[in-house]
């Protein structure tokens, strides 16, 4: 990494903070080796239906791939099948795509934002840490931003990553000083928890350190656990918005609700419910709970649908901490 000139110490105080987080988040919040972080999980690819990628994607090249990243595929689109995964020792010479994860901010229904993954087709490379904080750093595609709700990006224009080093299960993030413009130095925006949704997507990385310009922040290492604060109530990380359900489609995150229950439902493109389950987190009420289920349903056809996930008001039943991502259904079998 290379040296830099000081920066304003208000911008390190302020992804510092992160490091604080860190280290007070309680035991019950999940670990990047959760389950949730395995592709095997819950489906987590492009439509159309069939086309999977097996294996967690190794980010175990400590260094950033030179050239640039493919262009997103259209999620108004059907985009063609992604070829396998290679192995996590293939070279530079490695040829192919690989689906990789860029985490962006998205609004719920019923109030407030939070992350929400989506995918990134890749050229296959033995840098693909740094090419998914490429995809993150540069923003949503078109069809994202014109989505309603919409997808945005909480990292500023300009940002650029400068390196990417990874050791021993801790990834070492080089951006500009772009990346900390405008942040509150009582307490870091969504991009922090972008970043580090991002990086502990990949199985070799456990924690993120920082720097800016070249210069270590304070504070850092933080895990997965650090950025939860970043979460809707209910935060679906497979499928990602605008990937493939499978049939049965597969759901997996984590949820922080009361008495850890909730609902998770499958509509087609009329909005017609075609199953709708009650699914219990393994903690809730104040606490982080893994969760993962498999919902049934019936469709005579592929079509673009919804997946909704809410809570029933503890106070009157009324749907709460709603949130809609839309996903690729496709008939069983």
């Amino acid at each position: 990494m290379r040296a830099a000139a000081g920066l304003p110490s208000a911008l390190l105080v302020a992804l510092s903070v992160v490091g604080l987080v860190a280290a007070c988040a309680p035991a019950t919040q999940p670990t990047p080796t959760a389950a949730a972080t395995s592709q095997a999980g819950g489906a987590s690819v492009a439509p159309p239906a069939g086309a999977t990628a097996s294996g967690v994607p190794s980010a175990s090249v400590a260094s950033v791939a030179s050239g640039a990243p493919a262009t997103p595929a259209d999620a108004s689109q059907t985009p063609p099948a992604p070829a396998p995964i290679p192995s996590p020792t293939a070279g530079p010479a490695a040829t192919g795509t690989v689906i990789v994860r860029a985490y962006f901010v998205i609004a719920n229904p019923s109030g407030g934002a939070g992350l929400v993954p989506v995918l990134r087709e890749i050229p296959a490379t033995a840098g693909v840490a740094a090419a998914a904080v490429r995809e993150m750093v540069s923003g949503p595609n078109a069809s994202e931003r014109a989505a309603r709700p919409a997808v945005s990006s909480d990292v500023p224009a300009g940002t650029r990553l400068l390196g990417l080093a990874i050791s021993k299960g801790v990834a070492t993030v080089d951006l500009s000083s772009e990346f900390a413009t405008g942040m509150d130095p009582a307490r870091p925006s969504a991009r922090v928890g972008q970043l580090l949704f991002t990086l502990t997507q990949f199985s070799t990385v456990g924690q993120v350190a920082f720097e800016l310009d070249g210069r270590p922040v304070g504070g850092w290492p933080a895990t997965r656990a650090a950025a939860t604060s970043w979460l809707p109530a209910i935060f679906v990380d497979r499928p990602a918005w605008g990937a493939a359900a499978g049939n049965p489609a597969r759901v997996s995150g984590i949820a922080n609700v009361f008495e850890a229950t909730f609902r998770v439902q499958i509509r087609d493109a009329a909005g017609t419910v075609l199953a709708d389950r009650q699914v219990q987190a393994a903690c809730g009420t104040g606490c982080w709970g893994d969760f993962s289920t498999t919902l049934d349903y019936a469709t005579g056809k592929g079509q673009w649908g919804t997946l909704r996930v809410y809570d029933l008001s503890a106070k009157d039943g009324t749907p709460e901490h709603v949130a809609d991502y839309p996903v690729w259904l496709a008939p069983a079998g």
